[in-house]
């Protein structure tokens, strides 16, 4: 009877023995066949004495896995060897798709194993310094596999997010327009002195790293074998190392390891997830002639969770001239009817790029069909996705402003529209109104009386 085979999906790490796990040195060990890359192969080739030795070349990924597939099924002990961690950008993922796709379970009788190995970011990181100690995440700017349009919305999200980025696969020999494409979404948001480390062939022979801005990051020596780690905005360079803080400085003074004033050691911050809002609420009492927009961009939080902070408003903790409240969605239908009693409007449309039109309507001339709120005249056209109208706040500033505030499903603005003074002062009706109907669509239900009017 055939014994049972084993696949062992072994990562080796940086390719120094020195830093590969027990486990993995085990695994080649107890292996009758030993498959990989021929560049891995060679960094445990004083490890496979007496063993039978299957190298792939660079595209063959797939012809590995089928190749360790078919010795298991022949009662073989397989260990199918990578760099770094065999689960990160490794030849985990295709082997197990492979193994699922021909009815394999992990009950049946073939045996799989991964064996974690040190990955590249965590061996490039530990060169120079503690880039990773905040939150981070590896983007491959490989696209053999990945259309670029996915690589760069990824690119860019980690950059708007402000993630320590590592990159791996940064350029090849055909591959060279992609870490320039890289630096220019990153430099959107990154400034330019943000510290970048490259490091090639980490803890091999080849070993070379450069300290760099990621404005020079696309200029340097980069290929296949650096990994590319970019820091974040509180990231710095000291004395040749790269360190990320960690973020107790928002919490201890540096140097006495005292808690700071307003915050609490074993707490949250006072900027954490139940503290924040007061944080906005007091930020707009002490701006003076800030608006919603310009705190939204100054916390960097889309308009609907700064809506939020000022509509959670108290007597004690109020949001300066501010105030707002949250429309019922099942009530929307009925707040476009009662547009046309508010009079002239001001219709304010922002761009995400950051043009702002500004239209003089009046609300009856509002239409809403097949989904879209519409007004079209001879000077100019209107057209607001209406499905995209997720959140509706009645908003006012003091005595001063009075409107909604449509934002969509992000949380961005959709569509203000302002209450217009004739002359000094508003129409007297039309603020009635507005104030009549905020105090009916903002309750949970609305009366059968005001539904049937």
């Amino acid at each position: 009877m055939t014994k049972a085979g084993k696949i062992l999906l072994v990562g080796i790490g940086p390719g120094s023995h020195e830093h590969m796990t027990f486990r993995a040195k085990e695994a080649i060990a107890e292996a009758d066949v030993v498959i990989g890359y021929s560049t891995y192969i060679k960094l445990v080739k004083d490890l496979l004495d007496g063993k039978e030795v299957i190298k792939k070349g660079m595209t063959e990924e797939l012809d590995r896995s089928i190749e360790a597939f078919e010795h298991a099924k022949m009662g073989k002990t397989v260990a199918m060897v990578s760099s770094g961690d065999i689960g990160v950008y490794g030849m985990a993922g295709p082997t197990y798709e492979l193994l699922l796709e021909s009815g394999w379970t992990p009950d049946s009788q073939i045996q799989v194993e991964v064996i974690p190995g040190c990955t590249a970011l965590s061996s490039c990181a530990s060169l120079v310094g503690a880039p990773l100690t905040h939150d981070f995440c590896s983007i491959s700017l490989s696209d053999l596999l990945t259309p670029w349009p996915v690589i760069a919305r990824r690119l860019e999200n980690a950059a708007r997010g402000d993630f320590v980025v590592a990159l791996y696969n940064p350029k090849s020999g055909r591959r060279t327009q992609h870490i320039i494409e890289a630096q220019t979404i990153l430099l959107r948001h990154r400034s330019p002195d943000t510290p970048v480390a490259i490091v090639k062939s980490g803890y091999r022979s080849l070993q070379n790293i450069q300290m760099v801005r990621l404005a020079e990051m696309a200029e340097c020596d980069i290929g296949m074998l650096t990994t590319v780690l970019v820091g974040n905005s509180s990231t710095f360079v000291k004395s040749g190392l790269m360190v990320t803080p960690r973020g107790y400085a928002n919490k201890y003074d540096a140097l006495t390891g005292e808690t700071l004033a307003g915050e609490q050691a074993g707490r949250s911050l006072s900027m954490g997830l139940n503290g924040w809002q007061a944080c906005v609420r007091k930020y707009v009492r002490d701006s003076g002639k800030t608006t919603l927009q310009e705190t939204s961009n100054y916390f960097g939080r889309p308009l609907a969770e700064i809506l939020e902070a000022v509509s959670a408003a108290t007597t004690e903790d109020f949001a300066g001239l501010f105030t707002a409240k949250l429309v019922d969605s099942k009530h929307y239908d009925i707040l476009l009817d009662k547009l046309p009693n508010w009079g002239k409007l001001r219709a304010v449309v922002r761009s995400a790029g950051g043009a702002i039109a500004e239209l003089l309507i009046q609300g009856q001339n509002l239409q809403l069909k097949n989904n879209w709120l519409s007004l079209v005249n001879e000077h100019f056209h209107l057209h607001v996705d209406w499905q995209k109208a997720h959140k509706i706040w009645f908003l006012s500033r003091s005595a001063e402003a009075y409107g909604i505030q449509i934002t969509d499903p992000e949380g961005e603005s959709l569509l203000n529209l302002w209450l217009v003074k004739e002359g000094s002062d508003f129409d007297e009706t039309a603020l009635h109104h507005y104030h009549d109907d905020q105090a009916k669509l903002t309750q949970s239900t609305i009366q059968e009386s005001y539904i049937h009017e």
